[in-house]
């Protein structure tokens, strides 16, 4: 949630500033704001304003003065509504310092009441606002000295942030923290860059530098020095950006998520290079898979259900319990953990802060951690023993497509190679199952190439008030998946049910018209001719069917056809017509499709 960029450089400020707020607008927001220097010694240059970004440049016009150094901020409400004064950034009380945040300053009700105590005036109802007084007074006791300052305030804080100050008695320097929330360096020719995403500074460079927990960043046009709180420097490890900034637009498609959609060949061709015949060994370098007593996934939301997925494929192919657990819940419950517990988190941003609170207490616990991950240098990957990263590209839609079925091709590459490790899994099952993910991209572009007529079917049904998704084995998590899909994106009731359980109370919700999409096993598989049955109960009740599977199923009153697969791979081709269902039928609903209501892409707070 919330984008946060700052730029120190040869350019004028507010043209990366915006731009990079602009590329981060897929993060989710309701305000956005911008602060500049304007001259050594003179209050600072501030425009905010609540609603999006286009609300901001509206107010700009041509009365913006020349800067060189700037900071900006989309946020997304916590503590205050979404309105012009509790819009980021926030200033002193000298109009000198501004500061943005990312994230939940835990204590800052207490920080708040010394601050007043101390003459501060506080004009928002944020929790931010506390900070850039706390971090006002540091600096004055620092002598100027704004990063020890920020080191100060950081070590008083509790809670998860990402800050950038500047200050105008500085002009041409920016300071950065960050502690259990996402902020790294884009390293330009003459220009530097802070960000929340890199995609912020895609534009004007590749290069980039992690930054870890608790780490304190200082930057001007020429220079970068990143210490602890304690004040030592540290060599921060650089990275190339492996995509370009045309990977970040929409080339020619009406929406990032349709665009996403149609790249999943790409992304899924992508995450398999070199991998089908076996892990890179440096891959797992950094873990001993030997010994394991049982593997816990742990993720949110649509991560979860590719956790699901790759439970089915675990169990089969490595012969070993799994558990899936949601991220959100599963510290707080003090599960039993090992050293014997091999735990496998599942997160695209590598930053969504329920998923990395329960890695943590897992590791606390002895337990070794094998990561999956799209995004190179998050906080996830950093504090995993390993790290399998999926190769989706930059994902703006919130809705997830890509990085899902990247994050399944995943799951059945850790779960063949964890099979190999055990010796359940011969070489020649391995080559099998690696020629069939090896086919899963063309399929993928076959199902692509036919959509059209299910586009125009989903307007069909664009005022039904609720729409259920069933499925059998592999195909039940992929109907979770297209219930989450159609509830975020076209804000109606959709719920999705193990096919064998409908007669355990689900199906009272069958009604005359109700529409039911049932993901069909393979023709082929034992499971068809059960879920054949089910199909037939919600008919006989009045339900509306429309079939995905490899073959017509006669009683449907639709079918969505896809290519055969192996039975355990068939959630890559039947999600597809279900992400696209979730498309259309937001746009035939009026919403808004790449930024649903109420929706963030990184969520970075409990």
């Amino acid at each position: 949630m919330c984008g946060i960029v700052g730029y120190t450089g040869k350019a004028q400020a507010l043209s990366p500033v915006l731009e990079g707020l602009r590329r981060l607008e897929y993060r989710g927001y309701d305000s956005a704001g911008i602060a500049l220097v304007v001259a050594p010694g003179e209050a600072l240059w501030i425009e905010k304003r609540a609603g999006k970004l286009a609300n901001l440049e509206q107010t700009l016009g041509e009365s913006v003065p020349d800067s060189h150094s700037g900071i900006g901020h989309t946020r997304w409400a916590t503590h205050g509504g979404p309105t012009d004064t509790n819009a980021h950034p926030h200033l002193d009380n000298e109009g000198k310092l501004a500061l943005i945040h990312n994230g939940i300053i835990e204590n800052y009700v207490d920080l708040r009441s010394e601050l007043e105590a101390r003459g501060h005036i506080f004009t928002s109802e944020t929790d931010t606002e506390s900070v850039v007084h706390l971090l006002s007074d540091a600096r004055k006791s620092h002598h100027g000295d704004l990063a020890a300052a920020m080191r100060e305030v950081c070590a008083q804080l509790r809670g998860s942030f990402t800050l950038l100050a500047i200050h105008s008695d500085e002009p041409g320097r920016i300071v950065g923290a960050r502690r259990n929330s996402p902020l790294v360096v884009g390293v330009g020719n003459g220009e530097n860059f802070l960000a929340s995403d890199v995609s912020a500074f895609i534009a004007y460079t590749k290069h980039a530098l992690e930054l870890g927990q608790d780490e304190v960043v200082d930057i001007t046009s020429s220079s970068i020095v990143v210490t602890d709180l304690a004040g030592t420097v540290i060599t921060p490890r650089e990275y190339e950006i492996s995509w370009d900034a045309s990977a970040a637009e929409r080339g020619g498609f009406p929406h990032f998520m349709l665009k996403e959609i149609y790249e999943q060949p790409k992304s899924i061709a992508d995450t398999l290079i070199g991998r089908t015949a076996g892990l890179d060994p440096e891959i797992t370098a950094g873990i001993d898979l030997t010994g394991i007593s049982k593997v816990v996934i742990i993720a949110c939301g649509t991560a979860y259900h590719a956790g699901l997925v790759g439970k089915y494929a675990i169990e089969k192919w490595a012969n070993i319990a799994v558990e899936v657990e949601l991220a959100s819940e599963y510290r707080y419950r003090e599960p039993a953990v090992d050293s014997q517990t091999l735990v496998i988190p599942i997160s695209q941003s590598g930053e969504t802060m329920d998923t990395l609170m329960a890695m943590r207490y897992a590791r606390s616990h002895g337990a070794r951690v094998f990561a999956v991950c799209n995004t190179n240098g998050s906080t996830i990957p950093r504090e995993s023993d390993a790290v399998l990263y999926t190769h989706a590209g930059p994902e703006i839609a919130v809705a997830s497509t890509k990085a899902f079925t990247a994050q399944l091709i995943a799951m059945y590459l850790i779960a063949l190679h964890l099979g190999r490790v055990r010796g359940v899994v011969t070489k020649e099952l391995s080559d099998e199952i690696g020629l069939e993910l090896a086919e899963l991209p063309s399929k993928v572009e076959q199902i692509l190439e036919t959509v059209e007529p299910l586009r125009a079917l989903t307007r069909q049904f664009k005022d039904a008030t609720s729409m259920l998704f069933l499925g059998r084995h592999v195909g039940y998590p992929t109907a979770l998946e297209g219930a989450l899909k159609l509830k975020e994106l076209a804000y109606m009731h959709a719920e999705g049910f193990a096919g064998g359980e409908l007669k355990h109370g689900p199906i009272a919700l069958i009604d005359q018209g109700t529409p039911v999409i049932a993901v069909m096993p393979p023709a082929q598989s034992a499971l068809h001719e059960k879920m054949a049955s089910n199909v037939m109960e919600v008919k006989a009740r009045g339900a509306v069917v429309i079939a995905i599977g490899d073959a017509d199923l006669p009683s449907a009153a639709h079918n969505i056809r896809i290519p055969t697969s192996h039975e355990f791979l068939q959630p890559v081709l039947a999600v597809v017509p279900l992400q696209v269902i979730a498309y259309e039928m937001a746009i035939a609903r009026g919403n808004d499709v790449d930024q649903p209501r109420n929706l963030a892409k990184s969520v970075t707070v409990e």
